[in-house]
């Protein structure tokens, strides 16, 4: 099966374009060499439409077969069956000359001929991505997107061991690092031999444009400087967020912040992210009009918004960019004792934004998210995260993708919501059972809105309910509440300005 199912990746490389009729044999022969063989008979049978999945599945069941595959596990599997797809792919130049090439026509042209190839690629894995469980629920603040995420592999316990006896490695330095563009990869480092990189010019620097392996929404890239150096959220940050949006007007572009608790999960290495999507949070309307002396030719207003969100708007970015900076400067000081909003204690600084940018028509748009990390004993998570009787959906930080209304939700929700609605149906102790019972105090606050649950309906309304919990975590990171007195702090705040 070894020979047919070298020609079927060849015929499934042909007909997504990721090689062309010439190097057919190339290829071939460099897939042989992966199974160390040094023979071959092509098949007689042609082949058409072929399904990527399949073929690599048996293509790893052979390289095991074979002993070349020493674990048959999903860590490993993984790394070969990159290492087998990184042989359809071009090389860099080759595929940074046709994706420049289509942005001279077409900014949209270039990233759908991306984001397809880093498909067709396998980096992205279309079969684990259509796992993820997507819905969305109603809110007082539009319509709200939610996902739980299934197509991170869960990793095995040969794998989790033998990443702890793995000899320690600064290369590359870390997932972000455009030296991961082709790398081979290890047990506790994934493999990226087909993985391409865009090279883009940010504030005169040398950056990279890529989509994210796991796609959390349409067009999910990530945008990173190719030196390995920390986040920071300064004038710089805005203006590097809108020489993206130059180059790519249909994308937006945000940033997480850049202290822990409220910032992203990769704080060491500066980047962005974007894509071509629109969160609730874009939709989302002015619920004040505000003036800001000296820039009263920006349109500027508090967003009706569970987070606290200034939107600024203006033709002109660099006016965009100036206000941003000024708002910032001011946030980064500012203390409201009755709001319990402190800017440092004990010397450590607690504010900071998370910032989106986007252009809409002939207009530039950006969201300034406020943001503070403090905690108390109390909240020893942060005050402005989700609190602890919400932690039994998601306790994870709120970073840029939940701010802007879109929950990304741990995969063991997806059994234990299975289970719970069984125990539900049955009229089960959910506190006695040692998975669920984290989830009983929740339960018994919304059956009674739900008279007619059955069996019909009974995931429906769970998911309902995951949706509004998710809403009050954005409430709880919201740090003027959605309240007559948090309205009231927030305008404190916006007439410092």
């Amino acid at each position: 099966m070894l020979f047919e199912n070298i020609k079927k990746l060849v015929q499934y490389g042909l007909e997504t374009g990721l090689i062309e009729a010439e190097d057919a044999i190339y290829t071939t022969n460099r897939l042989l060499e992966l199974f160390e063989e040094a023979e071959y008979e092509e098949p007689q049978e042609e082949y058409s439409g072929i399904e990527l999945e399949p073929v690599l599945k048996e293509l790893l069941d052979e390289a095991h077969a074979r002993g070349i595959l020493k674990e048959d596990s999903i860590a490993y599997r993984d790394l070969f069956d990159t290492k087998i797809m990184g042989c359809l792919v071009p090389r860099p130049s080759e595929f940074q000359r046709k994706f420049w090439t289509l942005h001279e026509k077409d900014p949209r042209e270039a990233t759908d001929y991306f984001y397809k190839f880093s498909q067709d690629t396998d980096y992205i894995r279309r079969y684990r991505i259509c796992k993820d469980m997507r819905w969305t629920v109603d809110s007082d603040y539009g319509s709200i997107d939610i996902t739980i995420n299934l197509s991170k592999p869960e990793k095995d316990p040969k794998a989790i061991a033998a990443a702890k006896q793995a000899k320690a490695s600064g290369y590359p330095k870390c997932l972000l690092c455009k030296e991961n563009e082709g790398y081979m990869g290890r047990v506790n480092h994934p493999a990226r031999q087909n993985h391409r990189i865009v090279p883009v010019t940010i504030q005169g620097g040398a950056w990279g444009f890529q989509y994210s392996p796991y796609v959390y929404y349409n067009e999910h890239c990530i945008v990173f400087n190719g030196e390995h150096i920390p986040m920071k959220i300064d004038r710089a940050a805005f203006a590097k967020l809108f020489d993206f949006i130059k180059l790519f007007p249909h994308y937006f572009l945000g940033s997480n912040a850049d202290l822990p608790i409220v910032g992203g999960s990769i704080l060491s290495h500066d980047h962005f992210q974007g894509g071509n999507y629109e969160f609730a949070m874009a939709r989302a309307a002015i619920e004040e009009q505000i003036t800001i002396p000296g820039y009263e030719d920006v349109e500027a207003g508090i967003l009706h918004w569970p987070l606290s969100v200034i939107r600024i708007r203006h033709r002109d970015s660099a006016r965009l960019i100036e206000l941003a900076d000024y708002i910032l400067g001011k946030w980064r000081a500012y203390t409201d004792e009755e709001a319990f909003i402190f800017a440092e204690t004990d010397g450590e600084p607690h504010n900071t934004i998370t910032p989106i940018a986007r252009k809409k028509g002939e207009v530039y748009e950006l969201d300034l998210t406020l943001r503070n990390n403090i905690t108390t004993e109390e909240h020893p998570f942060g005050v402005y995260h989700p609190h602890a009787d919400l932690h039994h959906i998601k306790k994870e930080n709120i970073g840029l993708i939940e701010v802007m209304g879109l929950a990304v939700l741990p995969a063991r929700l997806k059994d234990e919501m299975e289970n719970l609605a069984s125990a539900i149906l049955s009229g089960e102790d959910i506190r006695a059972d040692e998975q669920l019972s984290k989830h009983a105090d929740w339960v018994e606050e919304f059956l009674p809105r739900h008279p007619n649950l059955n069996k019909e309906n009974v995931h429906r309304i769970l998911r309902q309910e995951i949706g509004q919990v998710f809403v009050k975590v954005l409430e709880d990171a919201g740090v003027f509440k959605c309240s007559p007195a948090g309205r009231e702090a927030f305008r404190r705040f916006t007439a410092e300005l």
